[in-house]
């Protein structure tokens, strides 16, 4: 839900990366400590993000969020969550996306799967080994990227020609912060380096971009 004294700013882009060969679209991200993986439709890439070269990449299904938990990759691929061991490439388990092909983002914490309805404006804890639902939490927004940083909620919107990256409440859904993105800027997928920035996936615009995270007043 919206609050009326969460705070606002204007997002600070830092870095792009890509476009990538062959990309025409960026889904979900994620960050393993080393490499940045991107979903991008028929192929899960991962790159450099100090010198931002393709420095990997998987032929499978990833059409939208992608996360870590610490040792193997998730990536939503239509009506599925794919778990994938990221020194192959091989899935090694596969549970339901609890919106059978309108998930979004993909966040891992708390032991949880944690997944963006983008048109339902929700976001799902969901339990990794059966995809049963846990709790959910509302949006005003349709939403895109999820993720968990330093015990914070946040997740990204994409409505219309607008897009933000908000911090919530993880309880009550309420906005504390929001980064408003420059017009025509959009995101899709949405990660943490676990320091102070986001890794922002761009949609159509095939690239992913480094956003400076918010650290305190």
């Amino acid at each position: 839900m919206k609050s009326n004294t969460s705070k606002v700013r204007t997002a600070e882009i830092v870095r792009e990366y890509g476009p990538f060969e062959g990309v025409k679209n960026v889904g979900g991200v994620t960050f393993d400590g080393k490499t940045v993986w991107a979903a991008t439709g028929a192929r899960l890439i991962g790159f450099d993000p100090a010198s931002g070269k393709e420095a990997r990449a998987f032929e499978l299904p990833a059409d939208a969020g992608t996360t870590f938990d610490g040792k193997y990759l998730y990536q939503i691929a239509e009506e599925r969550i794919d778990k994938i061991d990221p020194a192959s490439g091989k899935v090694v388990k596969t549970i339901p996306a609890p919106g059978h092909g309108a998930d979004s983002g993909l966040a891992w914490a708390e032991g949880s799967l944690w997944v963006g309805q983008y048109r339902d404006r929700k976001i799902h804890q969901i339990n990794p080994e059966t995809g049963d639902i846990i709790r959910s939490i509302e949006s005003n927004r349709f939403v895109t990227g999820v993720t968990w940083v330093d015990g914070e909620l946040w997740h990204a919107t994409w409505e219309g020609e607008q897009s933000d990256i908000r911090h919530i409440d993880p309880q009550t859904g309420e906005v504390l912060e929001s980064l408003e993105m420059p017009e025509g800027v959009f995101v899709s997928g949405l990660e943490s380096d676990g320091a102070g920035l986001f890794f922002a996936g761009g949609g159509g615009s095939g690239k992913v971009r480094a956003v400076r995270r918010p650290r305190g007043e």
